[in-house]
């Protein structure tokens, strides 16, 4: 079993009128089937509306099923007293890293997750050391965060949720709110993450060129999981991901309108060099 799993996950959003009475439901999520093993890097994409963050929610237990089961590690997420476990197994990263991080230096929010988890000290000042360096801010721990550009503050809220040793991992469009040198700080951390620390990482995403070095891809639509393989498989669907309100990598575009044109290169071309390559052999 991996360590996240839906099994027929469905959820909806409830209105409820003054009285308490429920007057309108929004299915959010319907029946998702996910299996995510142990040390993967997995993206889900979907556009705005899509419930790739409502699912991202279930994988902490920030929200329970309305149908079906989620399990983390083996955990039902709908066991009100196994909560806490969940949360200590799958750690979360928001789009706003202000809203996660409370803090006045940076070590201080770096150590706060442990202290509540009542870690004795000299092995929050351990946790704390190796969190900042793994996602490279250990030059910043004596700084407030205010001081911090959007990037280095989703570092911090990073390391932070490392700092309690989850297995997973899960970044809910964490560079929505970045320039593009910050979504690159932030990508390279996590991927640094999955890379050395065998973090499972489940990135929640619209951007494209984010994904491409995932192991698997993910594609909502109206709740459902309408697509899923590895990068290269999801886009060499050039024209499906459209339907779907999607871009793809500008490389693979232009890939994909050289051979509209008559080219000879291969589908899904995920990166500049592959392109480059593939132009030469075709020559």
């Amino acid at each position: 079993m991996g360590i996240i799993k839906a099994l027929k996950l469905g959820f909806d959003y409830q209105r409820y009128d003054d009285d308490g009475n429920v007057v309108d439901m929004q299915r959010a999520v319907n029946d998702v089937d996910l299996d995510i093993k142990a040390g993967e890097f997995v993206a889900v994409l979907g556009h705005n509306g899509s419930g790739k963050s409502t699912l991202a929610k279930h994988m902490n237990a920030l929200l329970i099923p309305t149908e079906g089961t989620m399990l983390v590690d083996g955990i039902d997420t709908a066991r009100e007293t196994k909560l806490w476990k969940v949360r200590q197994k799958a750690g979360m990263v928001f789009q706003n890293p202000d809203n996660q991080i409370i803090g006045t230096v940076v070590e201080e929010d770096v150590g706060f997750g442990p202290e509540n988890m009542g870690v004795p000290t000299d092995d929050i000042w351990k946790r704390v050391n190796d969190s900042l360096e793994k996602v490279g801010m250990t030059a910043y721990r004596y700084q407030s965060p205010n001081k911090l550009s959007g990037g280095q503050k989703q570092r911090v809220a990073i390391a932070g949720v490392m700092a309690m040793r989850p297995r997973c991992i899960i970044l809910d469009e964490p560079t929505a709110m970045l320039d593009p040198n910050g979504r690159k700080e932030v990508l390279e951390a996590v991927r640094e993450l999955n890379r050395k620390e065998k973090v499972t990482v489940i990135l929640i995403t619209h951007y494209m060129e984010e994904v491409i070095h995932a192991d698997r891809v993910y594609v909502m639509d109206s709740g459902n999981v309408v697509m899923q393989g590895n990068p290269k498989e999801i886009f060499s669907q050039v024209d499906t991901l459209k339907a779907y309100g999607l871009d793809v990598p500008q490389v693979t575009l232009l890939a994909y309108e050289l051979k509209k044109s008559g080219v000879d290169v291969p589908d899904g071309i995920l990166t500049t060099e592959e392109l480059v390559s593939a132009l030469c052999q075709s020559n």
